[in-house]
């Protein structure tokens, strides 16, 4: 009798994964396109818009630590369908929102349930799937989470052009009520019969913390800017850090195991990644922002223009491998995040003029460049540590992204917010020069981070993909 796989066997578990990757990813991706929108509707500017994204990223940071345990607490069915629930709900209460604080409310909520969607998911795919075969699921399930981030921009465009801006949260409904249907069906329930006490105090520094930086930079948009405020905020999120520190050493089961940025991989691909994204994570909202305010494009032209970049990121994988063989991490990343820096820094030659053809080869270039950065800067932190470490490495990768991604949507459109003279077209257009070009400094200065790792060895493959 021929053995059943276990990707036959787990099928609807694929699809249901598979599912929540293509939700969370297109919901990532298809805002951006809406912002303009969104503000008008609001009686917002366009970049007073950041809020609304940012919460939603801080919040994903600051929770994915727990996800773990609540799966050993809870089950991985009940805490996977909870997280679907949550997600719908904010879902819904974002297409009702009627004003900016409102959204932020609700896009914290989607946070919350957004935040176990893709951990869960990897855990149980690992718990779930032969080794043989874990490479194609995964491979499977990754390939939704890119289609999402293809379609997202173009759909944001559609739908705010020819229907409404609040539609972009609503189709995400019907999708978590399949979801939820699926997952009592489909989702295995894996839990521990004694989980380890969750580290409470640790996690409640770090939410506090995270959270009090990212006030910080919010204020320092405000007019006048409140100093005062600013340095109490900050000052507060270090010594919170400070405190976390000195904790995560006297604890058993920290949120954090900060002992792992001993081995010099992890720090170098934790700070690296960090700084890098620093640089690049809120380009293509500016990018929407150029075409749409600046040069007076249509949203679902501008939504157009993102989809190179997803199409270039999708082509640089299949590059990933035979570029760490031959170059190794070092001279990758070293010259790799060197050429993202200069393609960033070469949107400011863009213009109301500029030909379609150019900006979407530019895009595609850049969507190229990035995702070779992020492929490598993810495989980099499992490099030279042990197994056994794979999973809070894997928590603490996905929690720096997402700050860092906060923090950099936040610093690109203060940095914009700073050099505009006013709200002509043709304002928005040199303040997005000046932004890029300031960005492609901060993403330049990152690769020093790289050049602190040893030495190149030959490698055979890269294991995790973004």
């Amino acid at each position: 009798m021929t053995e059943v796989s276990t990707r036959e066997r787990f099928r609807g578990l694929l699809w249901l994964v598979a599912a929540a990757f293509f939700m969370q990813s297109l919901d990532s991706t298809v805002v951006n396109t809406a912002v303009p929108a969104m503000a008008e509707a609001l009686h917002v500017t366009p970049l007073g818009m950041r809020t609304a994204l940012t919460s939603y990223v801080l919040t994903l940071a600051i929770l994915i630590p727990a996800s773990p345990w609540l799966c050993d607490r809870f089950g991985t069915r009940r805490v996977f369908g909870a997280a679907i629930v949550v997600f719908g709900a904010g879902s819904l209460l974002c297409g009702l929102a009627q004003t900016l604080p409102q959204l932020v409310a609700a896009r914290v909520l989607q946070g919350v349930g957004g935040a176990s969607l893709m951990p869960v998911g990897r855990y149980v795919l690992v718990r779930s799937i032969a080794k043989r075969e874990f490479v194609r699921a995964m491979s499977t399930v990754a390939t939704f989470g890119l289609l999402g981030s293809v379609l997202g921009p173009l759909l944001g465009g559609a739908l705010v052009e020819f229907t409404s801006w609040r539609l972009i949260f609503l189709i995400n409904v019907p999708v978590a009520i399949a979801g939820v249907w699926m997952n009592r069906r489909d989702m295995p329930d894996y839990r521990l019969d004694h989980a380890n006490r969750f580290d409470l105090f640790g996690f409640l520094l770090f939410a506090a913390a995270s959270a009090l930086l990212l006030t910080a930079s919010e204020l320092s948009g405000s007019k006048p800017v409140p100093w005062a405020q600013i340095g109490l905020c900050s000052v507060i999120a270090v010594l919170l850090g400070t405190i976390y520190v000195w904790h995560s050493r006297r604890t058993a089961h920290p949120v954090a195991d900060l002992t792992l940025l001993r081995v010099r991989s992890v720090w170098v691909s934790l700070a690296g990644g960090l700084f890098t994204r620093l640089g690049i994570s809120g380009m293509f909202l500016l990018l929407v922002l150029f075409l749409q305010v600046g040069c007076g494009w249509s949203p679902l032209m501008a939504g157009l223009m993102m989809v190179p970049q997803a199409m270039g990121s999708i082509a640089a994988k299949w590059a990933v491998n035979r570029a760490l063989v031959h170059y190794g991490y070092r001279r990758l990343l070293l010259g790799n995040t060197m050429i993202v820096a200069v393609l960033l820094a070469s949107f400011a030659l863009l213009g109301p003029g500029t030909p379609v053809w150019v900006i979407a080869s530019l895009t595609f270039c850049y969507g190229c460049f990035t995702g070779l950065q992020y492929t490598t800067m993810n495989t980099l932190i499992y490099h030279d540590l042990d197994i056994k470490h794979a999973s809070m490495a894997s928590s603490m990768a996905s929690t720096v992204q997402y700050l860092a991604m906060s923090f950099g949507i936040a610093l690109s459109t203060l940095l914009m917010e700073g050099m505009l003279q006013g709200h002509a077209h043709e304002d928005y257009v040199v303040a997005f020069r000046w932004t890029v070009v300031l960005l492609g400094v901060i993403t330049a200065v990152a690769s020093r981070v790289f050049g602190r790792l040893r030495h190149d060895r030959p490698l055979v493959a890269a294991t995790a993909a973004e």
